[in-house]
């Protein structure tokens, strides 16, 4: 096949960059625990009271090695829900018991804390802010259809 002019040679170019970025994969994080997340809760109940506004947040607990959820309501109708276990060097500071940190929103919203090693996420997306580590919050699927809410893995 011959491509003649100008048009064809952008043809090529964008076949190309669309190859190139369907064969790129995302690096997993081997860091991640092997656990099963399926929970649902109504965040309109006066249970979950700080998940009733936009903005809002609550920790949950699940089951290890999941050290619990951090659940965020983005907007009236979206939550994410991330594990509280840290994704970059999780173990760091571990007890010899086997109590590991968690993640913290409390006093640093908007934002998540690993206060082992001083790094912060950004709770909207999970991105890292601020710190050393190359792997964003560990995060599970949420469905929400007005009035009860799913989180899973």
């Amino acid at each position: 096949m011959r491509l003649k002019g100008f048009s064809g040679l952008l043809a090529a170019f964008a076949l190309a960059v669309v190859m190139v970025y369907s064969c790129a994969k995302e690096e997993q994080n081997p860091n991640i625990p092997s656990v099963y997340i399926n929970i649902t809760i109504d965040p309109n109940s006066t249970f979950y009271q700080e998940l009733n506004t936009v903005g809002g947040w609550m920790y949950l607990t699940a089951e290890p090695p999941s050290r619990g959820l951090i659940v965020y309501k983005l907007s009236l109708d979206e939550f994410v829900a991330y594990d509280r276990f840290p994704p970059n060097n999780p173990n760091e500071c571990c007890t010899t018991n086997g109590t590991c940190t968690r993640l913290l929103v409390d006093d640093y919203f908007p934002f998540v804390m690993d206060t082992c090693t001083n790094t912060s996420y950004q709770i909207l997306n999970g991105a890292l802010f601020e710190g050393t580590g190359r792997y964003p919050l560990i995060r599970y699927n949420t469905v929400y259809n007005g009035q009860l809410l799913r989180i899973f893995n």
